[in-house]
């Protein structure tokens, strides 16, 4: 067990899925936990109660975390905390170090003298649950014994401390929890693509982008970038990465010499192959992708090449990605009325999302809007208006799309529903279906998140799809 806990005074800021293992897994090493909580809702006093039992201290509320508890030595954050919280001004005043939940699980790996599993991470604007997923499945079909982690949902902390031993890990990283882990160092690494979010937790584009280039610090085998995104290359550029690591793109079209790619209809590999400048590797059918949208080929290409730098065969590449199920709510076909197709994307809460759904449909009725966060629409707009039928917009910021179709695309037909309840949805289907002509697609693909009608993008997705039976019923 790490002796460097015992005794020791730390401060875990924030409960949920990512504090309360936290604080568990350092009182059960030693160390003298206190938990700061801003929210004081039923869910944190349950949570609350549940750690106090074991000789935990919690406060809950606003003033929770204005200042270092007496005696800190070292605060543990959940990853939505922003850095410029009064409490991390505190602790950079007395040089009390900050960790997040992935640099403490980093550091406790191979606890009770257990082999540590290697990571083979990945993080990008849009993709990376989907593309994780489908990494686990593929080493599952190698015959690996491991796990999807991280930002996906389930905790690295209770993976790396749990009773069950991996072989290796898939590891979801968002940038929040890249922006506390210094010293995290990977297997191999993906950035699937950079497009601007969050910048009011970064402060800056600039800032964003460098958090999520310190997934590929100190990779030792493949950073594995896109090479349609330029800036994902560049974040490979500038890593420091361990002798003889690679680089190795990813492609939707023909592969170069230490590329992965596709060709007439196969995803193929040309960068763990011998003699790469006249070898190719065939993985997988597109066919073998699902769904077969291009962003979605993109994933599996992504989750390949980590398990190709992992050693995975291409065998086990094919039968990974044919077992994969995506999870709802990503491009998910909910069902065919009267020759149009219905397709819940809900999990595209910004623009670059929305542009990648956008591109996989040829006629679209689009379903959008809800809180903008900040952000424009003229140049998604713009590069969909030839694949636009008509336009639904429901939600709070609607007006800024329709403003944008106003610009770039005033001949598609718009329905602006000035309401924001939940039941908006089915009026939103409903003026869908009557703009739609056979073989079109209604799609659901709001760019915004949910918030201003719905709990989170699944009740929205949920609402859309019994919106859309009940007009097939």
């Amino acid at each position: 067990m790490p002796s460097e806990f015992r005794g020791k005074h730390v401060t875990v800021a924030g409960l949920g899925v990512s504090g309360v293992p936290a604080a568990r897994v350092l009182h059960g090493l030693g160390a003298h936990v206190t938990v700061v909580n801003d929210g004081d809702d039923e869910r944190a006093r349950v949570q609350a109660a549940d750690l106090e039992k074991l000789g935990v201290t919690v406060r809950l509320g606003a003033g929770s975390a204005a200042g270092l508890p007496e005696g800190t030595e070292l605060i543990v954050t959940a990853p939505g905390w922003k850095p410029d919280k009064p409490l991390f001004t505190a602790a950079r005043e007395a040089g009390v170090p900050v960790w997040g939940d992935v640099e403490l699980a980093w550091r406790l790996r191979g606890l009770d003298g257990r082999p540590a599993a290697p990571w083979l991470a990945v993080t990008g604007t849009n993709g990376k649950t989907t593309t994780v997923q489908m990494l686990a499945s593929i080493l599952g079909a190698a015959g690996l014994r491991t796990a999807a982690v991280g930002n996906i949902g389930v905790s690295l902390l209770d993976a790396v401390t749990g009773d069950e031993e991996y072989d290796v890990l898939a590891v979801e990283l968002s940038s929040y929890q890249l922006h506390w882990a210094s010293s995290l160092r990977a297997h191999s690494a993906a950035v699937l693509n950079l497009a601007p979010d969050h910048l009011d937790w970064h402060g800056s584009m600039e800032a964003y982008a460098a958090d999520k280039g310190r997934i590929y610090e100190g990779n030792r085998v493949a950073c594995v970038y896109n090479v349609a995104d330029k800036a994902t290359e560049n974040l490979v550029r500038e890593a420091d990465v361990e002798e003889g690591c690679r680089a190795v793109g990813f492609t939707l079209g023909t592969p170069a010499p230490g590329q992965l790619g596709v060709v007439e209809g196969i995803l193929v590999d040309r960068a763990f192959v011998e003699d790469r400048q006249k070898n190719a590797q065939e993985l997988a059918e597109i066919s073998d992708v699902n769904p077969p949208a291009p962003h979605n080929i993109a994933n599996a290409l992504a989750a390949a090449g980590l398990a190709r730098a992992f050693g995975v065969s291409a065998a086990a590449v094919r039968d990974g990605l044919r077992a994969f199920t995506p999870d709802a709510h990503r491009i998910a076909h909910v069902a065919d009325v009267d020759g149009v197709a219905y397709v819940d994307d809900s999990k595209a809460t910004n623009t670059h999302a929305t542009e990648a759904s956008l591109a996989a449909y040829e006629s679209i009725v689009w379903i959008a809007g809800g809180l903008a966060k900040g952000a424009t629409f003229d140049e998604l707009v713009a590069g969909a208006a030839k694949r636009l039928r008509g336009a639904v917009l429901i939600g709070a910021d609607r007006a800024l799309i329709r403003e944008a179709l106003a610009r770039h695309a005033p001949q598609v037909p718009v329905v602006d529903l000035d309401r924001t309840d939940t039941g908006a949805m089915l009026q939103a289907v409903q003026e869908a279906q009557r703009l739609a002509r056979p073989g079109d697609t209604v799609l659901l693909a709001p760019a915004c998140a949910s918030m201003d009608m719905f709990t989170n993008y699944n009740k929205r997705g949920d609402a859309f799809a019994e919106a859309v039976r009940e007009l097939g019923a």
